[in-house]
């Protein structure tokens, strides 16, 4: 049983994971085609993106073969034959109890180590390869554009690494969640300590901004060359600039902060941040999410909090779908005389991927604070219930109708004995 098991579990899993990465491989080459990414790097993304499909991927395919396996087991009257010889459905299910456990740790090992590294490493390769292909575009006396940075380069050399007379302008991003200001208000409000400054502290109020931390600040950098650095497959991307000067200015403010440089090393893209925030919280490592969830950890809003908590009982809820996917296959794997073993497979499927289903929107509202993380805790504790209840409901209920049936057998003896009784004794008084 747990060869047949495991073998089928490995074919099933095999062509879900070719079908579900055909569609993103045809979307890789169209990108690679189009100049956007290097061919040499195409397989090593895929291989960073297996772990994320995996995840979900496995307990269906060990759902699918267990219901394959027991299905046939009813259908070639074997389970008839099993049972006779005394051995029970659930008992045999038991056999498999190694298989059972070595795939939850499998799927707890992708859940909580495996898709976090993946998508970490993706993630890394596509900003270096989206800035290497800002790179390659750069045209002298034009500007270009790449994430938050504006770049512009009076020559450069040859191999793109060395260029001259550069111009970057750094845009400050908006974080997600946070309170944004029309573009009037900020263009007709000066911060209040400015103002005192330069002598226009009778301004009307109404024109003086009192939170000037909250204006954006823009950082327009002037460097006589610079050279781009070789951190090697580190994920971080920095460039040297010489010779220059940096200007910090902020829309609304009368103020501006300068600093003259020799040399200026700045870094553009980076493998991780140390502040925990809702765009890079499926790359965050198990330690630092629960820190981050449980509020030990530096977190950029509270919305980053909640998706914290949501990202952790996802992936500490996804490894129990490997513990429900034998309560479920034993009991709905049962076909009757006649009955094929396919008119039971596709209504399972469907029940148990509305268990995956419910555990993937539980992460989104758990996210929003519609509901509490202890939500993944209910739900799992809810099918397994079902799950047990389509193993013992028809069996206890049998049960009781048997007791119910023996009652009344009681019942109908005592009563016919107590006629008896009574018949026997008014003979004699006769």
């Amino acid at each position: 049983m747990t060869q047949q098991v495991a073998s089928t579990t490995a074919l099933v899993l095999g062509f879900l994971v070719v079908m579900m990465l055909g569609g993103r491989l045809i979307r890789y080459f169209g990108i690679a085609a189009e100049g956007r990414l290097d061919v040499s790097l195409l397989f090593t993304i895929i291989g960073y993106n297996l772990p994320y499909f995996l995840e979900l991927i496995l307990p269906l395919a060990f759902f699918i073969a267990l219901m394959l396996v027991f299905g046939r087991l009813y259908v070639d009257q074997e389970m008839a034959v099993i049972n006779a010889s005394g051995v029970s459905r659930g008992r045999l299910a038991r056999l498999m109890t190694p298989l059972i456990l070595a795939l939850f740790v499998g799927e707890a090992a992708l859940s909580i180590v495996g898709k976090p590294w993946g998508v970490r490493s993706s993630e890394a390769v596509w900003q270096q390869q989206a800035l290497t292909s800002a790179f390659d575009l750069i045209r002298p006396n034009e500007f270009i554009s790449s994430g938050n940075y504006h770049l512009y380069v009076g020559s450069l050399s040859d191999d793109k690494k060395k260029l001259q007379d550069v111009i970057l302008i750094q845009s400050e991003p908006t974080s997600k969640g946070s309170d944004t200001k029309d573009a009037a208000d900020m263009n007709n409000t000066i911060d209040k300590k400015t103002a005192d400054q330069v002598g226009i502290s009778d301004m009307p109020k109404d024109i003086v901004n009192s939170s000037a931390q909250n204006i954006s600040k823009d950082t327009i950098t002037l460097a006589k060359r610079a050279e781009q650095v070789n951190t090697g497959n580190s994920g971080v991307t920095q460039l040297d600039l010489f010779q220059g000067r940096r200007y910090e200015v902020g829309a609304g403010s009368l103020k501006y902060n300068q600093v003259a440089f020799d040399r200026y090393r700045i870094t553009l893209t980076e493998s991780s941040q140390d502040i925990i925030t809702e765009d890079n919280i499926e790359t965050q490592a198990i330690g630092p999410l629960w820190r981050a969830a449980t509020g030990d950890a530096r977190t950029s809003t509270n919305n980053a909090l909640r998706a914290a908590q949501g990202e952790l009982g996802y992936r500490l809820a996804l490894p129990w779908l490997m513990i429900i996917a034998p309560m479920l296959a034993v009991p709905l794997a049962q076909v009757r005389p006649r009955q094929g073993r396919w008119l039971r497979l596709f209504p399972s499927i469907l029940l148990f991927v509305s268990c995956a289903l419910g555990i993937i929107s539980l992460k989104n509202a758990v996210s929003k604070g519609s509901v509490s993380v202890w939500a993944y805790a209910w739900l799992v504790l809810g099918f397994m219930a079902l799950a047990l209840y389509l193993n013992w409901g028809s069996r206890v209920q049998h049960r009781l109708r048997f007791r119910k049936q023996e009652n009344r057998l009681a019942a109908a003896t005592a009563h016919s004995d107590i006629d008896n009784n009574n018949n026997r004794s008014s003979g004699g008084q006769s």
